[in-house]
């Protein structure tokens, strides 16, 4: 059978230019240019492999692939990004991510990492898959951590969802309380922990596995 590809990436150029390259080797079965319309489409169309970009509004590719996975576990997702920071990609993997590849894979290479995602594979450049066995060959972590133990416990429900890319009012939905509220337990985390903006959060967060 054929497999059955949804795309979501927000550069609406780009994202016709990969339609074009698979078009004849996979049915595309959808496309959205953001996070809220991708989540509500993957639910219901439940395609077998997502391509998702990695940096867009709202959360980006971690909220869709989180949002998707929540209901439909075995939806598999192949993030694509112009980015190859170690951060981003032990992110995308942590989230539920199965390969992570960069921009500037040729077109067949791409539609091979589809296939491969799809059998169940985890697919990798070399130097990406790098990042990855770093993250994870590692011994577990303490459960004692000063820092991280001086937040309050709804403090450390907002930290691992911001440090999972979620936007303040995803945040707010998932646990029930208001932006308002979003903003002042962030505020207080960034000051407890020495830290001045979300990006820095979401790399200390997963420094020490966190997310």
């Amino acid at each position: 059978m054929t497999t059955k590809v949804y795309l979501v990436d927000d550069h609406r150029l780009f994202l016709s230019g990969v339609r074009a390259e698979l078009s004849e080797r996979f049915d595309i079965v959808g496309s959205a240019h953001d996070v809220d319309s991708a989540i509500e489409e993957v639910r219901a169309l439940r395609p077998d492999v997502v391509l998702v970009d990695v940096h867009m509004p709202d959360g980006g590719g971690i909220a869709v692939v989180v949002g998707v996975l929540e209901t439909c576990p075995d939806v598999k997702f192949l993030a694509l990004s112009v980015s190859d920071s170690a951060e981003d990609v032990i992110a995308m993997i942590r989230a539920g991510a199965r390969g992570y590849v960069t921009k500037t894979i040729e077109p067949e290479d791409l539609a091979a990492a589809i296939e491969r995602v799809r059998a169940g594979d985890a697919v990798f450049s070399p130097r990406l898959a790098g990042f990855v066995l770093d993250a994870f060959a590692g011994a577990i972590p303490s459960d004692e951590d000063p820092e991280f133990d001086q937040l309050t416990t709804r403090e450390k429900d907002v930290l691992r969802l911001i440090a999972r890319g979620f936007a303040y009012k995803q945040v707010a939905r998932k646990l029930n309380i208001s932006i308002k509220t979003v903003e002042t337990h962030v505020s207080s985390v960034l000051r407890k922990l020495q830290l001045t903006n979300r990006h820095e959060l979401a790399r200390w967060a997963s420094k020490r596995r966190i997310v």
